[in-house]
């Protein structure tokens, strides 16, 4: 790890942290309070994936859509309007409308093959934000002078990656840069994020193993084909399986850098706090 230890991360005149876990247990919350303490940098790996390598991918797919209606179509033959996605950090939202629902199209669903086509845009787009941590922390430091950088990373990243594998390309280039930092959850999280995920299902990016024997075991236990499934119905059944699926996967990368209980964490408030908590958590491992 490049801070073998508490004092190395304190004497540290550049702290570079990379987070993952489960999305919805503070990643972007932590984010926020360093950035905001003026010296951090914030790289979003979802606003990267967005913007840098998807970006394309999502007007395109809105442009289509408004093709389909006359009115529009005309204004964009003629370069009247302009159609793009106004994402930000605050507003993945873009990104996951692409990413989309498999079943039924008049529910909601695509067709499973466009389905799988968008998940690998996204494996690839996230392999590739996740190998540009390097180069941004450079621009941080060079172009806008910021001592400090977080990685700030989606809740995908654990799929794929071999965290067994010591020569895994992926995590040796970023423990090469950052300390990775695992935002562990609890059970009782588990279940508060899969009931927060019945209320508003949201489309999510699955290792394509995983996809495929969920989406064969959901038609065989339902007895459906492909257009008689409720798209948002699938991403509910799916989703704690997938919450199941990660964990393992996350405390595998866990050996790589850094554990924080994400209840010990809820109640940073400052960098300094921060600092500390990554503190014991060196002393802890070490």
């Amino acid at each position: 790890m490049i801070y073998p230890n508490a004092q190395a991360w304190r004497d540290a005149p550049h702290k570079r942290v990379l987070f993952f876990g489960m999305s919805g247990l503070g990643k972007t919350y932590l984010s926020n309070i360093l950035r905001d303490a003026g010296t951090w940098f914030h790289y979003s790996i979802d606003y990267r994936i967005g913007t840098r390598y998807m970006g394309e991918y999502i007007a395109d797919n809105a442009k289509a859509h408004a093709m389909k209606v006359p009115f529009l179509r005309d204004l964009l033959l003629s370069d009247s309007i302009y159609i793009g996605s106004n994402i930000s950090f605050d507003n993945l939202k873009p990104v996951s409308t692409y990413l989309g629902k498999p079943g039924d199209p008049a529910r909601g669903g695509m067709e499973m093959a466009e389905y799988r086509r968008r998940q690998e845009q996204f494996r690839a787009s996230e392999i590739h934000a996740l190998n540009d941590t390097g180069y941004f922390i450079e621009r941080a430091g060079q172009l806008y002078g910021y001592p400090h950088f977080i990685c700030d990373t989606g809740g995908s990243i654990c799929e794929w990656v071999d965290a067994d594998d010591p020569d895994d390309p992926i995590l040796n280039e970023l423990s090469r840069h950052t300390l990775l930092i695992w935002l562990q959850g609890s059970e009782a999280h588990t279940q508060e994020l899969i009931r927060r995920f019945d209320r508003a299902p949201k489309p999510m990016a699955y290792q394509p193993a995983f996809l495929n024997n969920a989406w064969e075991e959901y038609l065989s236990e339902n007895n459906c084909v492909e257009g008689d499934v409720d798209p948002d119905t699938f991403i509910r059944w799916t989703y704690a399986r997938a919450l199941a699926h990660r964990q393992p996967r996350y405390q595998a990368m866990a050996k790589w850098g850094i554990t924080l209980p994400a209840d010990r964490m809820v109640n940073v408030r400052d960098e300094a706090g921060f600092t500390e908590a990554v503190a014991e958590a060196l002393d802890a491992r070490s």
